[in-house]
């Protein structure tokens, strides 16, 4: 049996996701987990689901006689990757980091976004004529403590429309709070 198909099996009837599966140099066999996703439901992977995949994984993989030094069972991060839509899908209205395959190029033409431009940051959205889209503003979020007129008109929103098949990678975007403060949103929105 495969190594991919053995761990996707073993984690998907434990109950959990295979979200990914990297083979590192020096025998580390990294494996990352998420629980199924129910529209409505966050429960996030805890110590005990970790330790319950690894104890099964280990297991068959001696019964496969799979070589490996370490193994290594993780929930996906703050920084989580997304591959398919129904990632997409669970994740829209959430600050992501895109980085597209190719440039923009001429599609840029009459934007203020730059043609070489590929990584970019903003709130996924569905977009109205089919796949998806990240919208920001380019106006640097104000300093701890400066004060903002109200008077000065907020940066014009950007818009990028994308398929799932242009992008190199996407992932959440790590947004840490330690200060207990809700996160102001990036866009301009209240």
């Amino acid at each position: 049996m495969a190594l991919q198909d053995l761990a996707l099996s073993t984690v998907t009837g434990l109950g959990y996701e295979l979200v990914e599966l990297e083979r590192s140099a020096g025998g580390l066999l990294r494996v990352t987990i998420d629980l199924p996703w129910t529209p409505g439901s966050e429960a996030l992977v805890t110590v005990e689901d970790c330790e319950k995949v690894n104890r099964q994984l280990q297991f068959a993989l001696e019964v496969e006689g799979i070589e490996y030094r370490r193994l290594e069972i993780s929930s996906p991060g703050i920084d989580r990757p997304l591959r398919s839509e129904r990632e997409f899908e669970r994740y829209a209205g959430e600050l992501v980091d895109i980085t597209l395959k190719a440039p923009l190029g001429a599609a840029a033409a009459g934007s203020s976004v730059s043609a070489n431009r590929k990584k970019f940051r903003g709130t996924l959205e569905r977009a109205e004529a089919g796949g998806w889209q990240i919208t920001w503003s380019d106006e640097p979020p104000p300093k701890p403590g400066q004060k903002v007129s109200k008077k000065k008109a907020p940066a014009p929103l950007q818009v990028l429309g994308f398929q799932l098949d242009e992008l190199r990678e996407a992932r959440l975007a790590p947004v840490v709070d330690f200060k207990g403060r809700a996160p102001k949103s990036v866009a301009g929105e209240s």
